[in-house]
């Protein structure tokens, strides 16, 4: 698998940072009651949005890096640097710190006072990870450097981090392929005989030969990857057990690449020495669970919450006597990303506060879900889980054969 330069890596995830700039942030900040929005980050103690907001060399804070997005008189976003002057940043935001000359909540000071913002946004929330990245020694900085009255005009706007980090860029849609063939390039080698000696090879043989696989394309894994067995005629799940032939296998994985994370479970069968193909009684399970995929796509609206996703597909699924349960997150800079929660694996009811959030346009979902069904009077699950892309054009698989079963021989 060949894995782009670190060079061109940089290139496209600068020119993503100038689309997010140009598009997204203009877009959320008109949608939002705000009229002026600082992000400020303390170098090692960046604010969760810090990443999605400066160029790909630019890794860490400098001492404090502020960025202040502002609506002028015709309610156009402009944006500022008030941090140390830096070659790379100053490519995307003017510098308006005077360094050397001033300090930087003088600058701070002068810029509110042009501008007259009524509501500011900064990014505190009790409910949100993502709308929550000002640290609180930055805060006091904050309040104890401004003039009070610009203090008493601080708001919380929770859904401005998460919709600017939630939404993709055109550019990072169209990097989505790359990321999810190089996911799926680890896990067809994991699922095969390269990876599993039946009769000698553990769960936990395969899920270190996946992270050893990532870490020398010099990627990384955004969670350990796990791999568990059902077993005909056993009840339930095994977990880090030897791999027997007969054994149906499970893998939940998922690695960041491009400044994109993939989030998949896929399953396999190894093959009995007479087995051709994977037994028809568990392929039969598995178009239940493409029918549940099938029915949550179809609920998933703009517009609608995650809240209300999760109920009408659990609604539809009971109507066409579907055992289903459903999962899904967003799935973007972050693997459990900024946006709309729709169920938790053990909680299928409506999720206060982070199930409330509304689905957008041009957002990526890992659709995770899972179906039971009966066979020789056992209960078997079906799992799966798809990177999937929603835009005006419906909710999209990032990556073929969502309905395949590897067979491993």
């Amino acid at each position: 698998m060949s894995i782009m330069s670190l060079r061109e890596q940089y290139k496209l995830k600068d020119e993503c940072l100038k689309e997010r700039l140009d598009i997204i942030v203009p877009k959320v900040m008109k949608e939002c009651v705000c009229d002026a929005w600082i992000v400020a980050s303390k170098e090692y103690h960046e604010d969760l949005v810090f990443d999605s907001l400066t160029p790909a060399s630019y890794l860490t804070a400098r001492r404090i890096t502020m960025m202040v997005f502002i609506k002028d008189n015709e309610g156009e976003v402009k944006r500022f640097s008030l941090s140390m002057p830096d070659e790379t940043l100053g490519i995307f935001y003017p510098q308006y710190w005077n360094f050397g000359k001033e300090e930087q909540m003088d600058a701070l000071n002068r810029l509110l006072e042009e501008y007259d913002p009524q509501k500011i946004a900064i990014n505190i929330s009790k409910d949100h990870t993502y709308a929550d990245g000002l640290s609180y020694g930055l805060y006091e900085t904050l309040k104890e450097g401004l003039n009070p009255k610009f203090v008493e005009r601080f708001m919380v706007d929770e859904l401005l981090p998460i919709k600017v980090m939630e939404i993709r860029t055109p550019k990072e849609l169209s990097l989505y392929p790359e990321l999810m063939k190089t996911a799926f390039s680890v896990i067809e080698e994991a699922f095969s005989l390269k990876a599993i000696e039946p009769g000698k090879t553990t769960c936990e043989d395969v899920e270190f030969y996946m992270m050893e696989k990532v870490k020398s394309l010099g990627l990384d894994y955004w969670f350990s990857p796990t791999i568990d067995i059902q077993r005909e005629g056993h009840d339930g799940v095994i977990y880090n057990s030897i791999i027997e032939k007969g054994d149906f296998l499970h893998c939940d994985f998922g690695i960041k690449y491009l400044n994109l994370c993939s989030d998949t479970q896929r399953l396999a069968y190894v093959a009995k020495d007479e087995d051709e193909d994977v037994p028809e009684w568990f392929k039969e399970g598995f178009k239940i669970n493409n029918r549940f995929q099938d029915i949550v796509r179809e609920c998933m609206k703009a517009g609608k919450t995650g809240n209300e996703v999760l109920m009408d597909s659990l609604k539809k699924a009971k109507e066409e006597g579907i055992n289903a349960c459903l999962y899904s997150h967003p799935c973007n800079i972050f693997g459990h990303g900024p946006g709309p929660t729709i169920g938790l694996w053990n909680n299928q009811n409506p999720i206060p506060i982070k199930g409330d959030i509304k689905v957008s346009y041009d957002t990526v979902y890992a659709l995770e879900l899972n179906i039971k069904f009966e066979y020789n009077g056992l209960t078997y699950t079906a799992f799966s889980e798809e990177t999937v892309s929603y835009t005006k054009e419906g909710v999209q698989f990032l990556y073929p054969n969502r309905d395949k079963i590897y067979f491993i021989k």
